[in-house]
């Protein structure tokens, strides 16, 4: 088993990071790099249920990740047990009696947000996988924070 830290420094306040990370049309934008088709069901709410779904490439067959939201601070703190997996129609639990956890920590730092991404306990063979694709995932979502972020300021301001 496997623990990862991922982190960056989003030049956008804390409420507008959480959004654009957790809101689903926003989501499905930066997920894209873990799945071209990545989206979630259920809610962000503590004690919830959400699974995290997208297509299998090689069999178009749905496939995911079956999940609950362990602990939602709002704007600081996402705590997610991934209990196991969607093979299809399937649930596949996890081997063993401790889920992963995968936690998001949101800090105000003096430019911005600094997003941590904790990853605990995750099955060795997806390591290689997530070192590869989070720190791209948290580019992406970094781009989307940062314009989301002008693009309110310039509606705001109104046309020039």
């Amino acid at each position: 088993m496997a623990d990862l830290h991922y982190s960056i420094i989003i030049q956008s306040p804390r409420p507008m990071v959480w959004d654009v990370m957790l809101s689903p049309d926003t989501y499905q934008k930066w997920t894209a790099i873990f799945e071209p088709s990545s989206h979630y069901e259920g809610s962000w709410d503590q004690g919830s249920n959400i699974e995290f779904l997208g297509s299998e490439s090689e069999t178009g067959e749905s496939g995911g990740m079956y999940s609950r939201v362990a602990e939602n601070r709002q704007h600081e703190y996402v705590s997610v047990e991934h209990l196991g997996e969607i093979r299809g129609n399937e649930r596949v639990p996890y081997p063993g009696d401790t889920p992963v956890l995968e936690n998001y920590t949101f800090e105000d730092v003096s430019d911005g947000t600094h997003l941590s991404i904790d990853i605990i306990g995750l099955p060795d063979e997806y390591e290689e996988m997530m070192n590869d694709l989070w720190p791209k995932a948290l580019v992406k979502l970094k781009e989307l924070a940062e314009s989301w972020e002008t693009d309110i300021n310039v509606a705001k301001q109104g046309p020039e």
